[in-house]
């Protein structure tokens, strides 16, 4: 079994395609399919396809950040990973952790306009 795609709730869904077109803009992830309740990214150019979606949640009710939860995207060096953790708060998300060396990988800690806690490391 592999990891195939992940799906993170938001309440703003022009908001959060906003702000994940922006932070993607220099990846290999694009969109691939939209509509007024979910947006996919694919990436394809790892040997292996990798989804990203933002959804409004199927029950109707409010998205909310799953505590202990964080989803992690892989980078090209710690120059990137600083690049991206930066972005993110550009973007208008917030620090969860600055970029630095923890054991063997260099990563950084964020969380996106929702609350989702997303990680970037080398």
């Amino acid at each position: 079994m592999k990891p195939d795609y992940i799906v993170l709730g938001t309440n703003d869904m022009e908001a959060s395609v906003r702000f994940y077109e922006a932070l993607f803009e220099k990846t290999d992830l694009a969109i691939v399919h939209a509509t007024d309740r979910m947006t996919f990214w694919q990436s394809g150019n790892h040997g292996e396809d990798f989804a990203f979606a933002v959804a409004k949640p199927f029950d109707g009710q409010p998205a909310t950040t799953g505590n202990g939860s964080m989803i992690g995207f892989s980078a090209a060096s710690p120059e990137e990973v600083k690049s991206l953790h930066k972005r993110v708060i550009e973007l208008g998300g917030f620090c969860e952790g600055e970029p630095g060396q923890r054991g063997p990988r260099f990563s950084a800690y964020a969380r996106d306009l929702d609350g989702n806690k997303i990680a970037f490391f080398v």
